[in-house]
């Protein structure tokens, strides 16, 4: 099997090479760092966005791609928050910081059982799952720049947000998980 580099996989790889220029600013002493990572964060979400809708548009999608683009967005997610609850060492950020991090480790996990059982379909990203990764990436967002704006208390909707994700989490993963047993059960 050959391995392709299309524009799709290049801007995933993009995404994953952004997470050492986000750690390493998150940590250098620079007032603008929080503003610097956290547009950056907000550029690979973007290219999350941009991969999937060029590799399906230009009918460009590959295995590679297809394994590539999950292992960046979790690469991505766990990162960061390990960050984050480093950076405000509290059990309010820990807990669902380490929810969100356990089911994406065990619904990776779960997929690629599924796949060697021929029954991947039964664990595919559902609205739920979006909905849950919106809330994540909006609290991740929210969470990296801290700083209220306006008035307005960021890092305290960041937390709020988190905790929606975290349940929303939790909700995906029984899902999965339902739909796993189920089809294991089938066979």
């Amino acid at each position: 099997m050959t391995i392709e580099f299309n524009l799709p996989t290049n801007l995933t790889l993009l995404r994953i090479a952004l997470i050492p220029l986000l750690t390493v600013i998150f940590y250098v002493p620079w007032e603008y760092s929080n503003l610097a990572c956290t547009l950056i964060f907000i550029f690979a979400g973007l290219t999350d966005w941009l991969d999937g809708y060029l590799a399906r548009r230009m009918q460009q999608e590959t295995p590679f791609g297809a394994f590539l683009d999950p292992v960046a967005d979790k690469l991505m997610v766990a990162i960061v928050l390990v960050l984050i609850v480093q950076q405000q060492p509290n059990p309010y950020l820990a807990i669902p910081a380490a929810i969100i991090i356990g089911r994406e480790i065990t619904i990776a996990s779960l997929r690629e059982w599924m796949a060697e059982i021929g029954k991947r379909a039964k664990v595919k990203v559902s609205q739920l799952g979006k909905w849950k990764t919106t809330a994540q990436m909006l609290s991740i967002t929210l969470l990296l720049y801290r700083e209220d704006v306006a008035g307005i208390p960021v890092n305290s909707i960041g937390y709020g947000l988190l905790y929606i994700a975290a349940i929303l989490t939790l909700w995906s993963m029984v899902n999965y998980l339902s739909a796993a047993l189920a089809a294991i059960k089938e066979q």
